[in-house]
């Protein structure tokens, strides 16, 4: 299962830094949008969306995801054509994570509507698509961005595995500790100091700001995901990824974490 989690990792991240780096916007967009359709079918599992509602559901959010992004210009320009339509996603999506996600958690809340289950996913997925497709306009911005989850994700399994005594929050996902917590904001902390060094944009209180919020909002999506899955009664979100399930799986990170730095980048800009 390890050998297979591994490679399954290095074959993404490799394909995922090609992609950011060489294809146009208009085609990273666009594949993000197949990502977007497997990810929503399973969101749709999760929720109890059955038989062809859960196409219509997986349909509705790409239809949606796709006219937002024209609506936005997710066209390789790097403008948004409409700033304040793109910011109001980006903000509703961290109100969601903030005032609904994280009381949904720590509350317990057994959610058993397909509907709202549906709407949720939808502020799930596809603002994480849109700030995904608009921050890799510049792509070195967003593979440090997307540095800061994986390396906090890392960080956080195996100082967890080493170290990790006291539970972050058994009755959602037992196996997540706060050591582990600890180990992914340090590891964060030693990335940041880094890069900072040989990459003067991320200098000064905005960077640390951006770095530490990405890294607190990844640990939030992560443990969403896993409080929707175990009301479904399931492990994982699918089967696609050897060693790590789903789409939803490798994405639960991103989906809270790349909103929020896509938003802080275009204020601070």
């Amino acid at each position: 299962m390890l050998k297979a989690r591994l490679a399954t990792a290095l074959t993404l991240l490799a394909a995922c830094i090609a992609a950011a780096l060489f294809l146009p916007n208009r085609w990273w967009a666009a594949l993000l949008l197949a990502a977007l359709a497997l990810a929503s079918w399973e969101w749709g599992a999760l929720a109890g969306i059955r038989g062809m509602r859960r196409g219509l559901f997986a349909g509705a959010v790409l239809v949606t995801a796709w006219l937002i992004g024209q609506l936005a210009g997710v066209d390789g320009g790097g403008l948004s054509r409409q700033p304040v339509v793109e910011a109001a996603v980006y903000a509703a999506s961290i109100a969601f994570w903030l005032l609904i996600a994280l009381p949904w958690m720590v509350r317990r809340w057994q959610v058993r509507s397909p509907l709202a289950l549906a709407a949720a996913g939808w502020m799930v997925l596809v603002p994480a698509w849109l700030a995904l497709a608009r921050l890799q306009a510049e792509p070195e911005r967003l593979l440090a961005l997307l540095g800061v989850v994986w390396i906090a994700d890392t960080a956080a399994f195996l100082a967890g595995r080493a170290w990790g005594r006291h539970r972050l929050a058994p009755a959602i996902s037992p196996a997540k500790s706060w050591e582990g917590v600890a180990g992914a904001c340090a590891a964060v902390a030693v990335y940041y100091v880094a890069l900072s060094i040989f990459t003067p944009e991320w200098r000064g209180w905005s960077g640390g700001v951006l770095f530490a919020g990405v890294t607190v909002m990844s640990v939030v999506g992560d443990l969403y995901e896993s409080w929707i899955k175990r009301q479904a009664g399931v492990k994982d979100s699918g089967a696609l990824l050897p060693g790590h399930g789903g789409v939803l799986d490798r994405i639960d990170s991103l989906n809270s974490s790349m909103p929020f730095a896509a938003l802080l980048l275009s204020c601070v800009r």
